[in-house]
């Protein structure tokens, strides 16, 4: 007979909104795997709250490097502000824990490379938050997309079109290079055009625009892009929190049909809608259109999917290549918005100034131009 494998013990770093709205109810569905044993926060009010809210059982602490030496954990799990990831992400390998950090996980390639290297020093894992790839429907579409049940891709529309006041920017670290990393194509696209490169896999080429339209940002508060995907398929990309009809939409249309997925924060089956080619029987549509499961994008479905890779030893989905590939594409987007030329995959790399900040210290668009 078989053993289960022991419960996990995990940590929270950042006590906000995402940990205790998103990761808090995950580690509840979760409770058969997993047991919350500490939480970190710079604020000890917030600290007490969530730690009333979690259990009496979950230690709290103000520093992450005294919660890993007192505690060990197996899994951090982290929702601090961007500019905190890759340290306290780094801090957690060399601890010997996994990590599930919020996106995006660091600010820039350079700093990925060095959770990388960690990584690779430590034996453990470090994976993203992208909760929309793990909901029964997008797991349906790629399916069907990679098996080439749909035909060849040949045409994609990938869209985040939100909005946000002046209020939200006036947090201090939003709107900012070195504390968010970036506007909505760092910190709100990222989510969809992480999914449409999940479905449709590599790209090659991507020409771009980013501009400040309205608000008084370091970063854009819009950006545009076009991009040529290694199949052949061409897609449209537009980040925007300029939008007052808020919307997160994916479109692919593939030889044999069109694959829709129209939603806000999150997606379930019935998001997703298939419209066939005239030329497609529809008895082979039908089938399309109904995954077996009904599992809603969350961060529960993530949290599932990586504690099975924990269970097995295996790097985890939303970590290495698959992870740094999403955050390339970034890269990629703001270099060629801000030069105004085409971008290959794989051409930024140490030395190129959009390596080291997604900026590229280019002018009108460097925080020393904005001071």
């Amino acid at each position: 007979m078989s053993l289960s494998p022991a419960r996990r013990r995990v940590a929270v770093v950042g006590t906000g909104a995402i940990v205790s709205g998103s990761h808090l109810p995950a580690l509840r569905a979760h409770s058969d795997r997993v047991e919350l044993v500490a939480a970190v926060d710079v604020d000890q009010e917030r600290l007490d709250a969530f730690r009333e809210l979690a259990g009496e059982r979950v230690a709290g602490f103000t520093s992450v490097d005294a919660m890993l030496d007192a505690v060990r954990p197996d899994l951090v799990l982290i929702g601090t502000p961007p500019s905190l990831h890759r340290d306290q992400t780094v801090a957690a390998l060399k601890a010997g824990a996994w990590v599930l950090c919020e996106k995006p996980l660091t600010l820039s390639l350079a700093e990925y490379d060095d959770i990388a290297a960690a990584e690779e020093a430590s034996g453990a894992y470090a994976a993203v938050v992208f909760q929309h790839r793990y909901g029964s429907g997008a797991v349906h579409a790629r399916e069907l997309i990679t098996s080439g049940e749909l035909g060849a891709p040949r045409v994609a529309h990938c869209q985040t079109t939100w909005h946000r006041d002046a209020a939200y920017y006036a947090v201090p670290w939003r709107g900012k290079w070195a504390s968010e990393g970036g506007g909505p194509t760092m910190g709100h696209g990222i989510h969809q055009y992480d999914l449409m490169l999940h479905l449709l896999g590599e790209w090659e080429e991507i020409q771009a625009m980013a501009a400040r339209l309205v608000h008084d940002t370091e970063s854009e508060d819009v950006s545009t892009a076009l991009v040529r995907f290694r199949s052949g398929a061409l897609a449209t990309v537009v980040n925007s929190v300029l939008s007052p009809d808020e919307v997160s939409r994916i479109r692919i249309d593939c030889a044999d049909a069109t694959v829709e997925l129209t939603h806000l924060y999150g997606h379930s089956n019935d998001s997703w809608a298939y419209t066939p080619a005239p030329h497609v029987a529809s008895e082979r549509a039908t089938a399309w259109r109904t995954p077996a499961t009904e599992v809603p994008s969350s961060h529960t479905a993530q949290l599932g999917a990586l504690l099975d890779a924990y269970d097995t030893g295996t790097r985890p989905p939303g970590s290495g290549h698959d992870a740094r590939a999403t955050l390339e594409f970034a890269a990629a987007l703001y270099k060629a918005a801000f030069t105004g030329r085409s971008v290959r995959a794989g051409e930024i790399g140490p030395g190129d100034p959009f390596y080291e900040a997604m900026h590229g210290e280019y002018p009108d668009w460097a925080p020393k131009e904005r001071a």
